[in-house]
């Protein structure tokens, strides 16, 4: 449910106050996680409409913002309360890491192959943390540890697919209904072909279109000779390839430089890949985003959206 009118959502009202989800598109936390750090933690505490509705003021928002930098450091929402209001930030050693604690929660749910107990860790994490940092900061790790277990044989193939079959389930899900239309660039997004991992190309969408793309999302084991004609049918703005393991010669070689010739488009890619062949898919004509989201969104920004 909305906390606000319609018309409140874009401009800040006559007394200068926000509505919250102008306050959620400015510092990038969702509503619903505004709302659990006021009733839960009191950390911001927004006037209210005669109807009750939450309006932000500037230093409001200034606040939200120093809570997610102590976040970022490590500092556990609850004792963010606490730190807020200090000019300088709390030492490392008095934070107590809460992400060490959900990326063990959760994969010992995996390896017991508890879904309930994986669900009640995600659900809480995304209750208390902007989307964007539970991604950073407890997914894609967790993912790199169940790659790391299957690699030094301590853990199973059937731990990284249970996990894996989750995160598509939870992710494309939440990708489809947050998918706002919109006038951002349009992207085709699709794995490298025998590429099967598809969760993080899924992360980096739902982040994408949370940022004002336009996704278009093809998924695992994309034929790239395909792909020229897709974006042309999508009038897409750009082609980002995706791949955790590593591809075939003939695909560095010759395969990704035909493709992005033949769009005409620029083409990125991210994933373990794009690092350990860095130089390869740059001579193909293909920049590289490595794993960190945030960069490569910002990188995608300065590309595709100069003139915006």
């Amino acid at each position: 449910m909305s906390d606000e009118p319609a018309t409140q959502d874009i401009e800040e009202t006559a007394e200068g106050l926000f509505p919250i989800r102008t306050v959620s598109s400015i510092t990038g936390v969702n509503p619903v996680t505004l709302r659990a750090w006021e009733r839960r933690y009191g950390l911001i505490r927004p006037h209210r409409t005669p109807k009750g509705h939450r309006l932000y003021s500037q230093e409001d928002i200034q606040r939200i913002q120093r809570v997610l930098e102590l976040l970022d450091q490590g500092i556990s929402i609850s004792q963010a309360r606490q730190l807020v209001e200090r000019p300088e930030p709390a030492p490392r050693s008095e934070a107590i890491d809460p992400w060490e604690k959900y990326r063990q929660r959760m994969l010992q749910a995996v390896v017991r192959f508890d879904e309930q107990a994986i669900e009640q860790a995600y659900s809480e994490s995304l209750s208390l943390y902007p989307e964007e940092m539970v991604t950073r900061r407890l997914l894609l790790p967790l993912l790199e540890t169940l790659g790391e277990r299957w690699a030094n044989h301590s853990g199973t193939v059937a731990e990284e697919h249970f996990f894996g079959s989750y995160l598509r389930n939870k992710i494309g899900a939440r990708f489809h209904h947050q998918f706002r239309r919109g006038g951002g660039p349009r992207l085709i997004a699709a794995c490298l072909p025998g590429e099967q991992h598809e969760v993080g190309l899924l992360l980096f969408c739902l982040a994408a279109a949370n940022h004002g793309y336009q996704p278009v999302l093809l998924g695992a084991n994309m034929p790239l000779e395909e792909l020229p004609l897709a974006a042309r049918r999508a009038n897409a703005d750009a082609i980002i390839l995706s791949s955790s393991y590593q591809p075939a010669a003939e695909t560095l070689s010759r395969e990704l430089q035909r493709m992005a010739r033949s769009a005409a488009l620029p083409v990125y890619m991210g994933g373990r890949a794009s690092i350990r062949h860095r130089d390869a898919l740059t001579r193909a004509g293909v920049t590289p985003l490595g794993i960190d989201i945030g960069p490569a969104l910002a990188r995608l920004d300065s590309d595709l959206r100069q003139g915006g």
